[in-house]
C-alpha cells in the first residue's frame, strides 16, 4: 500500500535529516550528494531522464548524457541536505552562502509596492529564490506543488511556512483563488512554471508542445503588471548565485499564449546555460 511506502520513506528521511544535522552543512552536502548520485536513479525512470536530454540536446553523446545524469542526482541529493539548514541559511548564513545579483531591483519593487510576478524554474535549490524574495521586505505568497507523501509533505509545508515563505498557495484550482485574494491585496506572487499542469495549455518548449501553466500571463492580462524572472545557480558545491533580472513589461497586444511562450524560451535558455542543475526527472512533454 501506499501510506506504507510513504510512510517508511518518511522514516528514512527523518534519519537523514538527523544525520545531517549532526554533521552540519559543508559535509551533510557532500554526503548527500553521494546518496543522490548512488540512490536517485533507484526512484526515477533513467529514460525518461535521457529521452528529454536527447530532446533538448539532440548532438549530445551518451558518454555526456551519463555525466549530465550523475551531476543532476548530485544536486538532487544536496538539495536535501539543505532542507535541514533552511533556518541557518535565511538568519544568520544568509550572506555567507546566497549571493544576490539584483538586489537594487527587489528593492525598487519593495519601494514602489505594487505587486509583481515572479517566475523561475526548478534549478538547484529553488527554494531559496522565494525565501530571498520575502528577506528583501516584499509581500509575497508563494506557490508550490503538495509532496505526494502525506507524511513528508507536512514537514515540507512547516519548513516553507517558518523559513522560506509565510505565504504558502498550494497548487490547484482553489490556489487559484487564493493567489487572486492576495494580488489584490498588493501581495507578489512567485512560481515555478517549468512543470507539467494538468490546468494548463499546450505551448512549445524546446520546439514541442508541453502542458504550460498561463498564470503569468493571465495576471499580466488582467492587472498589467510586470513579470520578474529569477534564476539560482549554485557555485562550487555549497554556494548560490541568485540573479534578479529586470521586470518584463509585455505588449498588451500580445496573447495569454505568446505572453507563455516568451516566458519558456527564457526558461530554455537557462536550462542550457547550466543543464545539470535543471531537474530532468519529470515527464514534460507527456
Amino acid at each position: 500500500m501506499k501510506i506504507i511506502k510513504y510512510f517508511f520513506q518518511f522514516l528514512i528521511i527523518s534519519f537523514l535529516f538527523f544525520l545531517f544535522k549532526i554533521l552540519g552543512y559543508k559535509y551533510s552536502s557532500d554526503l548527500g550528494s553521494i546518496l543522490g548520485k548512488y540512490l536517485g536513479p533507484f526512484f526515477r525512470s533513467k529514460k525518461i531522464i535521457m529521452n528529454n536530454l536527447k530532446r533538448v540536446f539532440p548532438e549530445i553523446e551518451i558518454k555526456e548524457i551519463n555525466i549530465l545524469i550523475k551531476n543532476m542526482w548530485s544536486n538532487y541529493g544536496r538539495i536535501l541536505s539543505d532542507y535541514i539548514f533552511i533556518k541557518n541559511l535565511r538568519v544568520s548564513q544568509f550572506d555567507k552562502y546566497i549571493e544576490i545579483k539584483g538586489t537594487d531591483i527587489l528593492k525598487k519593487i519593495k519601494d514602489q509596492s505594487q505587486p509583481v510576478i515572479f517566475i523561475s524554474g526548478h534549478f538547484n535549490n529553488f527554494e531559496l529564490l522565494a525565501m530571498s524574495i520575502e528577506k528583501s521586505g516584499i509581500d509575497l505568497a508563494a506557490i508550490y506543488r503538495p509532496l505526494n507523501n502525506m507524511f513528508l509533505n507536512k514537514t515540507m509545508e512547516k519548513i516553507r511556512v517558518n523559513y522560506i515563505c509565510k505565504n504558502q498557495i498550494p497548487k490547484g484550482l482553489g490556489g487559484v483563488k487564493d493567489m487572486l485574494n492576495f494580488f489584490n491585496k498588493g501581495t507578489s506572487l512567485a512560481l515555478m512554471i517549468d512543470q507539467r499542469v494538468s490546468q494548463g495549455t499546450k505551448i512549445n518548449f524546446f520546439e514541442k508542445p508541453a502542458y504550460t501553466t498561463t498564470i503569468p500571463a493571465q495576471f499580466v492580462k488582467k492587472f498589467k503588471c510586470p513579470v520578474v524572472p529569477m534564476h539560482i545557480e549554485r557555485i562550487n558545491k555549497y554556494f548560490f548565485k541568485i540573479n534578479v533580472e529586470n521586470p518584463i513589461y509585455f505588449n498588451e497586444a500580445l496573447s495569454i499564449d505568446e505572453i507563455t511562450l516568451n516566458l519558456n524560451l527564457w526558461i530554455e535558455k537557462k536550462i542550457k546555460k547550466n543543464p545539470d542543475q535543471w531537474i530532468w526527472s519529470h515527464n514534460r512533454w507527456k
